[in-house]
């Protein structure tokens, strides 16, 4: 392996598909062992009931440069996220980066309904499943992390905390978890700074995700044949180009900067000038503000 995290350890917790994916390979693109946790396996699938597989992302991972890692892991499992970092450690003996990617709720929420009418049931487990397994998984991971210094944690969301502040996200549940995620990495940073780590909150934009490409009935390769039918989509990206984000946090040295702060794959792509894989350089949630929400017809010149 080379690369500038080269002996760098990262556990990405989520990492079966979409973002989680996309920044395990960038991490082992860097050089990186990296650590895919999830619940779907070659040998039994969680309840999305998809065929991608933590085995899939580890080997993404390896052919990419780093070293790849698959551990089936339930992260609302406090034995399983113990036993998952008692095994980095003893066969690392550190921890790097830890990046909290769970999230398991597309299928558990509904679009603009009220609390009183969204289903309670789906509505208290997508609040456990992305809030609950972040704190479980940081609780027991940060002893690691904190071993050496210099570790990064990036807590993986929906929106900036400057946009969420002012916009209301689909439904209360999805609203306070995708809130809650923000201001997880708010209190990391103060209790992590001043030991030496550094905690962020990090969004990609428009993702292209597996799921989003299914349900616009698309693939990578001719994903722009959903414009006729969804313009905006065009400022769209690939899960790794949030992943390229997270390898250029976890190799700068002055990443302590950027302490308990809200930070977004396009944001990024300006600070540390890459791109994603077709060159641009989209900046979704600038977009958004600017063309989407208030309605312009879709144009993404000057936004990739």
């Amino acid at each position: 392996m080379s690369g500038p995290l080269q002996g760098r350890v990262a556990l990405v917790a989520g990492a079966t598909r979409g973002a989680g994916r996309g920044i395990a390979v960038e991490l082992g693109a860097a050089g990186a062992t990296v650590y895919v946790t999830g619940r779907s396996t070659r040998e039994q699938r969680s309840e999305y009931d998809r065929p991608e597989t933590i085995e899939d992302t580890a080997d993404l991972v390896t052919e990419a440069g780093g070293a790849g890692i698959a551990v089936p892991t339930d992260h609302l499992d406090p034995a399983q996220v113990r036993a998952l970092v008692d095994r980095v450690a003893h066969e690392q003996g550190r921890l790097d980066v830890l990046v909290n990617d769970i999230w398991g709720g597309e299928k558990l929420f509904e679009f603009d309904v009220p609390v009183w009418e969204h289903d309670l049931d789906n509505g208290l487990r997508l609040l456990r499943l992305a809030i609950d397994t972040h704190a479980i998984t940081s609780h027991h991971a940060l002893p690691l992390l904190l071993r050496h210094p210099g570790g990064l944690v990036v807590e993986m969301t929906d929106g900036t905390a400057e946009y969420n502040r002012g916009t209301y996200r689909n439904n209360l549940f999805y609203d306070l978890a995708k809130t809650s995620v923000l201001r997880m990495a708010f209190s990391l940073g103060h209790e992590l700074g001043p030991r030496g780590a550094t905690a962020v909150a990090l969004t990609p934009g428009w993702l292209r995700s597996e799921m989003m490409l299914e349900h616009f009935g698309v693939r990578e390769e001719n994903w722009r044949d959903a414009l006729d039918r969804v313009p905006h989509f065009a400022i769209s990206e690939t899960p790794r180009y949030v992943g390229r984000a997270v390898a250029a946090l976890a190799a700068d040295p002055g990443v302590d900067r950027f302490n308990g702060r809200s930070l977004s794959s396009g944001g990024l792509a300006r600070e540390y000038g890459f791109t994603d894989l077709d060159g641009s350089s989209p900046d979704a949630w600038r977009y958004l503000v600017e063309v989407q929400d208030p309605g312009k017809p879709a144009d993404t010149t000057g936004y990739r």
